[in-house]
C-alpha cells in the first residue's frame, strides 16, 4: 500500500521573506532604524513631532488584490458622482444625505461641468476572501505626497535591494497622477492654459503643511507654478482670485468645507471667486454630497435600489457595509422590516456609531468595545445631536498583520497591527494607496496610528517557473 504523497510546503509570503532579510540586515546594519527616522525627518514625513512610519516593512499586495480593489473602488467613486448629480435634482434623495443648510447652498452653486471629486479616497479592509469599504472621503483627502515620499525612502533601504532580487516591486507615482487630475479638471472647467497657476489652499497652521511643501516642489518640478496660501491671504478683486500678487487659475482646495462654513469671513474671497466661476476649484463644493458618511446609507437602503443596476446593487451588497442614519424609524435590514433603534440596541456587538461628518475617527463608538450603558449613551448622543446626524454601520471584517515596529532606537519588536488600506482615486481612477496601521480598532494618523508604503509585488518569473 503506497502512502499518500507529502504535500509540498507553501512558499513563504512576501512579508515572511522581507522579515527574514530584515533580521539579517539588522545584524549587519544595526543603525537601520535610526537611519530610517533620519530620512523621514529630512523628507518632512512628520505629523507634529512624530514620524509617519515607525515600522520597518511595507504593505504588500498582489496584482490580483490590486485588480479587485481597483474594480470595486472605481465603481463606488462613479456612484458618488452619480449621487452628487442626482441629489441636486431630487429633493427626497438630497434630504437623505443630511447636509447642513449652508453646505447645501455651497453645493448648489453652479460650476459648469466636471467631477465633484477630482481627488478622493476610500477606506477599506482588504482580506483574501473579503473587501469591505468603511467610508468615502470625497472631499479633500490628505497623504498622497507623504505616501509617495515614504515609498521612495523604503525603495532606498538595503532590505529592499535584496528583496527586489526575487520580486518585481511596483510603487505608485501619486503626485504626478494628482497633478494630471488637477490640470484635467481645470481644462474640463474651461481653463485656457495647460500650465495653470495653482494655489494649494489651507490654514497655515495645519499639521499637514509639510505635505503641501512636498507637493509644491513636485508640481513645480513637473513645470506647473504652485504656491501655498492660507484662505485669509486670498483676495477677490471682482474679476480674479489673487494670492501674493499672482492671479490664481486653479485652487487645489485642502481647507475643509466644515471650516469654510464655520469661518465665512476668512474664506469669503475663495467663495466669491468660485461663485463667480472665476477660478477652477478642485474638489468643488458638490463633493460634500458623497463625502458625508450618510452616502453609504443612501447606497445600502433598498428604497434607492432603482438608482443602481443589478450589478451595482450586487457590488454594494458585497462591499459596502449596511448603514443607516440614526433615527426613531422603521427600516429594512437584509429584507426584514425592523425598528431601527431596537436593532441598534440588540445588535451592539455587530455595530459601530459615528457622526456622519467628522474626521480622524472623532466620535466613533465601536459597539464590541463598549458596554451596554455606554452604548445607550452613544445612541442618545446620536439622537440628540444638534450639529448634523449620526450613522450606524455594521461591523466589518478587519485585516491584521505582524509588522516590525521600532519601539525605540536600537530595538525592533514584532507587533500585530490592524491594516487600513485606502485607495486614492484621481478623477475616479485608482492611482495608489494610503496604508495605515493601528493597534486599536481605529486606524488613522490623527488618532495615533502609523503609516507604511504600499507596493504591488510579484515573484520574478525565473523563480516562478
Amino acid at each position: 500500500m503506497t502512502s499518500a504523497p507529502t504535500p509540498s510546503p507553501l512558499p513563504p509570503s512576501p512579508a515572511q521573506e522581507w522579515h527574514a532579510i530584515l533580521k539579517a540586515t539588522l545584524l549587519r546594519v544595526p543603525a537601520l532604524p535610526e537611519d530610517l527616522f533620519k530620512r523621514m525627518r529630512k523628507a518632512r514625513l512628520t505629523f507634529g513631532d512624530r514620524v509617519h512610519c515607525p515600522f520597518l516593512r511595507p504593505f504588500f499586495l498582489s496584482p490580483e488584490d490590486e485588480t479587485r480593489v481597483r474594480t470595486v473602488a472605481e465603481t463606488i467613486a462613479d456612484l458618488g458622482e452619480r449621487i452628487a448629480s442626482a441629489a441636486l435634482d431630487d429633493k427626497q434623495l438630497f434630504a437623505q444625505l443630511h447636509l447642513r443648510e449652508e453646505e447645501e447652498r455651497l453645493a448648489r452653486i453652479p460650476t459648469g461641468f466636471g467631477r465633484a471629486s477630482t481627488a478622493s479616497r476610500l477606506d477599506a479592509f482588504l482580506l483574501p476572501d473579503s473587501l469591505k469599504f468603511a467610508e468615502y472621503n470625497g472631499e479633500s483627502p490628505a497623504g498622497a505626497g507623504y505616501s509617495e515620499t515614504l515609498a521612495e525612502i523604503f525603495r532606498g533601504l538595503p532590505v529592499m535591494g535584496k528583496f527586489a532580487q526575487t520580486h518585481h516591486v511596483h510603487s505608485y507615482p501619486l503626485s504626478a497622477k494628482l497633478l494630471d487630475a488637477l490640470v484635467m479638471s481645470y481644462l474640463d472647467w474651461g481653463g485656457p492654459s495647460a500650465k495653470p497657476q495653482i494655489a494649494i489652499v489651507d490654514w497655515e497652521d495645519v499639521p499637514t503643511m509639510s505635505e503641501f511643501e512636498i507637493l509644491k516642489e513636485r508640481f513645480e518640478r513637473m513645470g506647473i507654478p504652485t504656491l501655498i496660501a492660507d484662505p485669509r491671504e486670498l483676495e477677490w478683486d471682482g474679476k480674479s482670485l489673487v494670492a501674493r500678487d499672482k492671479k490664481i487659475d486653479l485652487v487645489y482646495r485642502r481647507v475643509l468645507i466644515n471650516d469654510i462654513v464655520a469661518k465665512p469671513a476668512e474664506c469669503s474671497a475663495l467663495v466669491k471667486a468660485y461663485s463667480a466661476n472665476a477660478v477652477c476649484m478642485a474638489n468643488n463644493f458638490r463633493c460634500k454630497i458623497p463625502h458625508v458618511k450618510a452616502f453609504f446609507a443612501v447606497l445600502t437602503d433598498e428604497q434607492n435600489g432603482a438608482l443602481f443596476s443589478h450589478g451595482e446593487r450586487e457590488l454594494i451588497r458585497n462591499h459596502i457595509p449596511w448603514t443607516r442614519v440614526v433615527a426613531d424609524v422603521g427600516t429594512a435590514h437584509y429584507g426584514q422590516h425592523v425598528d431601527l433603534l431596537a436593532l441598534i440596541r440588540k445588535e451592539r456587538e455587530n455595530l459601530v456609531l459615528k457622526p456622519s461628518d467628522e474626521y480622524g475617527g472623532s466620535g466613533v463608538t465601536l459597539g464590541w468595545e463598549t458596554n451596554e450603558a455606554d452604548w445607550d449613551m452613544a445612541i442618545e448622543r446620536a439622537l440628540s445631536a444638534k450639529n448634523g446626524v449620526w450613522i450606524v454601520q455594521e461591523r466589518i471584517p478587519i485585516r491584521r498583520e505582524v509588522f516590525p515596529y521600532i519601539a525605540d532606537v536600537g530595538r525592533v519588536d514584532y507587533r500585530d497591527m490592524l491594516v487600513d488600506f485606502a485607495p486614492y482615486l484621481f478623477r475616479g481612477k485608482v492611482c495608489g494607496f494610503l496604508t495605515r496601521l493601528s493597534a486599536t480598532g481605529l486606524a488613522n494618523v490623527t488618532s495615533g496610528g502609523g503609516q507604511v508604503p504600499a507596493f504591488r509585488v510579484s515573484p520574478r518569473s525565473s523563480l516562478a517557473n
